[in-house]
């Protein structure tokens, strides 16, 4: 029986590339990309004092210029090479200092021609940092978008394990609540509707708590995040039950955590989606034993786009998640050292990339 579906599996992919190649079919990538620390050189009111030129980095103009060619040269080939010759239209993006080093980012010289357009709000992380949504003009037109808060406070957090104190998270996102408050001030959760070649769309772009202090501890931080997408996509529904909706972001948590199954409610596979219910496709990626990033090691999947059930009922006369994938090219990966292996990421003497690898779907839409 493994056998027969197999071959089944195999024509499918066959009738489908016989399909792109009779250009019968118009085909779209949609990424996300964590962009780790892109922080300009100019000294703003936020906690960017590490990334000066003065400061902790050495963070040069010089520097600045090569992290965004190097951003920009991932940005332009992810998803190309499958009958497709185009960017992204649409990229979610995390750790953004500010709206300036977006600009900065889209002009680059292999990013220039794609006239990508901006979504951006200034959260109110304490680090400073933003989530974002870049677009091509030509294929998608902004109709409504906000941020939308997410409230925590340090009150919420769990009891932690403390026999597994060794294995808290080393990050420079940590989890800081304000001493008057004790509300914990992190990223925003970004909704943005419009129209994808003509066709209603909305797409959330996320960056969650992230797991300073350790994973049980914070856990209850992730798992209001999950909750608030779910009610932002909920909100969508009541709207249009066959909402459009991709959910994108560096979540911190794998797919397998509460805050993914039980916030958002996603699937691991097509047939277990309901009407409203969520699909990710990068559940089954993880159990293959596919990874974003690294840590002591192992690999997880924190980078997920996931979509509502709209965009896998086979209507391909509209537009139709097709597959996923993770984009790990071997200029990307670190390729000796201890960290062999790993995203290959900025250090004080070379200028990587990030240390999350970008991940990214397709759609697809019948051309008329």
């Amino acid at each position: 029986m493994k056998k027969i579906k197999n071959i089944v599996f195999v024509f499918a992919i066959l009738a489908t590339n016989a399909l792109f190649s009779q250009g019968k079919f118009e085909l779209h990538t949609v990424a996300f990309y964590n962009f780790e620390n892109l922080f300009d050189t100019i000294n703003q009111e936020n906690n960017d004092e590490e990334w000066l030129p003065n400061g902790a980095q050495n963070w040069t103009h010089k520097k600045y210029r090569q992290k965004l060619h190097n951003l920009s040269k991932v940005l332009s080939e992810i998803g190309t090479g499958e009958q497709q010759t185009n960017s992204p239209v649409l990229i979610g993006g995390c750790e953004i200092e500010n709206r300036g080093v977006l600009e900065d980012l889209v002009k680059q010289p292999l990013l220039v021609n794609k006239d990508y357009g901006i979504i951006h709000f200034d959260s109110p992380d304490k680090r400073g940092i933003d989530v974002a949504l870049l677009y091509q003009k030509k294929h998608f037109k902004p109709t409504s978008y906000a941020s939308i808060p997410l409230y925590i406070y340090r009150s919420m957090e769990g009891k932690g394990d403390k026999d597994k104190d060794k294995e808290k998270e080393e990050s420079d996102d940590k989890v800081e609540a304000d001493k008057s408050s004790n509300r914990v001030y992190t990223r925003d959760q970004l909704l943005v509707t419009g129209l994808l070649d003509g066709e209603e769309v909305s797409i959330i772009v996320n960056h969650w708590p992230s797991r300073s202090g350790g994973e049980k501890k914070s856990a209850p931080f992730r798992e209001a995040a999950g909750l608030l997408n779910r009610k932002i996509m909920d909100s969508l529904f009541a709207i249009n039950p066959k909402a459009k909706i991709i959910t994108m972001g560096d979540l911190n948590d794998g797919t397998y955590n509460k805050s993914v199954k039980e916030g958002i409610g996603a699937k691991r596979k097509k047939e277990e989606v309901k009407e409203k219910g969520i699909y990710n496709p990068f559940e089954e990626m993880f159990y293959k034993g596919h990874a974003t990033l690294f840590h002591r090691d192992a690999g997880d999947i924190f980078d997920q786009i996931m979509v509502s059930e709209a965009f896998i009922d086979k209507d391909y006369k509209k537009f139709q998640y097709w597959k996923a994938g993770i984009y790990n090219k071997p200029y990307m990966i670190q390729n000796f050292g201890q960290y062999k292996g790993y995203p290959l990421r900025h250090t004080l003497t070379e200028i990587g990339y990030s240390d999350h690898f970008p991940v990214y779907v397709y759609l697809v839409r019948e051309v008329k």
